[in-house]
């Protein structure tokens, strides 16, 4: 299958499936605000996953390996930019310690993609740090 097409198909099944998933989120009135409070993190999740899907749609070079690091590396920081939103917005200490897990797994594994088809490696960035994990320096 090639890119294109698998980032067709792939596209395809997200489109069919969001609304589902919209409508699985119908507010009442108590949820409503819940909702609205959420909108921030489903904005920019959407954006996130609008942003994979895009990357994702890579015309064939007639390299299976460099076409499969073109399509995957999208995917992986698709996830990173989601566990990102998690620890931003998300409230369970074991979701937010999973998310920080999968910001470093996945660059690693952008990393080892790169390296293994010759390209460069991603400059590196600093990875979320959990709240409770931040501390603050204070002058003696």
């Amino acid at each position: 299958m090639t890119g294109v097409m698998f980032a067709a198909i792939t596209v395809g099944v997200y489109a069919k499936n969001e609304p589902m998933a919209m409508h699985a989120h119908v507010p009442s009135d108590q949820a409503g605000s819940a909702l609205a409070e959420e909108q921030p993190f489903l904005k920019q999740n959407d954006t996130a996953m609008q942003k994979m899907m895009a990357g994702m749609a890579v015309e064939p070079t007639g390299d299976v390996d460099r076409d499969f690091v073109n399509m995957m590396v999208p995917h992986h920081q698709g996830a990173i930019d989601m566990a990102v939103l998690e620890l931003r917005y998300g409230t369970s200490p074991r979701l937010k310690a999973l998310a920080q897990e999968i910001v470093v797994t996945q660059q690693q594994e952008i990393a080892a993609m790169k390296l293994a088809v010759g390209e460069p490696i991603p400059p590196s960035h600093a990875s979320p740090v959990l709240p409770s994990e931040s501390h603050t320096h204070s002058n003696p």
